[in-house]
Order: C-alpha cells, then sequence, then structure tokens
C-alpha cells in the first residue's frame, strides 16, 4: 500500500469517528429532553451506522458512517406529577440515553479517531523523510 493510501484510509477513519462522536455529544446533551405534551415522546437515543466503501479512484476501502438511526426500547418512566407531560398517573417518560453506555461510545470514538491520527501523522512523516532524501 502506498502512503497516499495509507492518508487516505486514516482520513475517512477520523471522518467516520468524528461522526460518531458528534452523535454521542446529541445523545449527552439530549438526555434529560421530554416531550412537551402528555404522551409525547421524549429524546430518542441516536446511533451510527458504519460500512466499508471502496474509493475507486485509489482502490482502497475505508469505512464510512453510512446512516444515523435511533436506537429502539422502551422510554424510562419517572414519577413526576407536575411536569407538563405528565401522564394520568403522573409519571413522565424519559429518554433512553444511558451515560455510562454513551461515555463508553465516546472513549472507544476518541481513541479510534487517535489511532487514526497517529498514522495519519506516521505517515504524513514518511512521506517528508521520501522528500528529504529525494533533495539530498
Amino acid at each position: 500500500m502506498d502512503l497516499d493510501r495509507a492518508i487516505g484510509v486514516s482520513a475517512a477513519g477520523m471522518a467516520a469517528q468524528s461522526t460518531r462522536l458528534r452523535v454521542v455529544a446529541e445523545n449527552l446533551a439530549n438526555r434529560d429532553t421530554t416531550g412537551q405534551a402528555p404522551g409525547a415522546d421524549p429524546y430518542r437515543r441516536k446511533t451510527v451506522t458504519f460500512a466499508a466503501r471502496l474509493d475507486r479512484a485509489t482502490g482502497v476501502t475505508g469505512v464510512q458512517a453510512t446512516r444515523i438511526g435511533t436506537a429502539p426500547g422502551d422510554f424510562p418512566e419517572r414519577y413526576e406529577p407536575a411536569h407538563p407531560a405528565a401522564d394520568a398517573r403522573g409519571y413522565v417518560r424519559t429518554p433512553n440515553v444511558d451515560s455510562l453506555v454513551e461515555m463508553m461510545d465516546m472513549r472507544e470514538a476518541s481513541r479510534s479517531y487517535g489511532a487514526n491520527l497517529s498514522v495519519l501523522e506516521t505517515t504524513r512523516a514518511m512521506l517528508q523523510r521520501t522528500i528529504d532524501a529525494l533533495r539530498s
């Protein structure tokens, strides 16, 4: 694999993990966002789906965030009868966002982003050394 291809693979990985980090941040920001009326759905956790992507120009397969979807499942309920979205029983449906899961996703995405960045920096350094050697 030549160095240009290595840069392309690393850049694709960084872009995919950047999307994942953005979605995690959105989930964390909305972990307390409930509906505004009784029976209204609260914020639903978003998820990212990845797929392999072939760059026909270079012949390199990289990763791409292909879809941002929503997580299935029930919404937890919290007893809060004074809330505008409380049902007749006094319960409010809350988002299906688990802060612990989001933090773990954020940590994994951050480490993956960092690994791709390291590959990119190493490849760039190799290219610079090649250029320096050709100048001599």
